[in-house]
């Protein structure tokens, strides 16, 4: 699909807006796994939202380059073998942090001002008629009913055709009986275009 889209604004408020916003801030897992290749510098701590991890692998970095020009090159090896644990770490830590970090923008994008419903909303079973004084039970009671009459999300299947004599169903046939229905019809369709 074209990234254009994203380009495309309609000057609203609303869900368009949202989603494009969305799209901007969510971080990337390519870029991310790129970024730890300069794990020196800690840019990937830094792309994710973890400034005290970058910090500490700056320090770590600057503290190798003093030993190993200013001191002794073998007591560098110190603080390079911590920063590679964490960089080895950090490999497995990223996709963690990436779904985390992702989360938390979708919940301040999505939950954050302007989130609220508009004023008088009473929610999908609310019903306008009804006293706005209603207790919750009662609308909680209505909503399990509505609830329990429907299978996997779907209104129950009913033949209410008029003249339909046939039972009610509480649920749809399955495969297998559909195509034994449709076997039985394509025979009865073919006996009447005989006769």
């Amino acid at each position: 699909m074209s990234e254009s889209w994203k380009k495309f604004d309609l000057e609203g408020a609303g869900l368009q807006r949202l989603n494009m916003e969305l799209a901007r801030s969510l971080r990337k897992r390519s870029v991310a796994y790129l970024l730890w290749v300069l794990f020196p510098v800690g840019a990937h701590r830094a792309y994710l939202g973890e400034r005290l991890g970058s910090l500490a692998y700056v320090v770590l970095t600057a503290l190798t380059l003093i030993l190993a020009l200013a001191l002794n090159p073998t007591l560098a090896l110190a603080p390079l073998a911590v920063e590679g644990g964490f960089a080895l770490f950090d490999l497995f830590w990223i996709e963690r942090r990436l779904v985390a970090v992702n989360k938390q923008v979708r919940m301040d994008l999505y939950l954050g001002a302007g989130a609220a419903p508009p004023a008088g909303y009473q929610g999908r079973y609310g019903s306008r008629e009804r006293d706005p004084e209603e207790g919750a039970e009662e609308l909680l009671q209505d909503y399990v009913q509505v609830k329990e009459t429907e299978r996997g999300g779907h209104a129950p299947v009913s033949h209410d055709a008029p003249g339909d004599d046939s039972p009610r169903r509480s649920r749809m046939p399955s495969f297998a009986e559909q195509e034994r229905m449709l076997r039985e019809l394509g025979k009865s369709r073919k006996k009447d275009d005989d006769a």
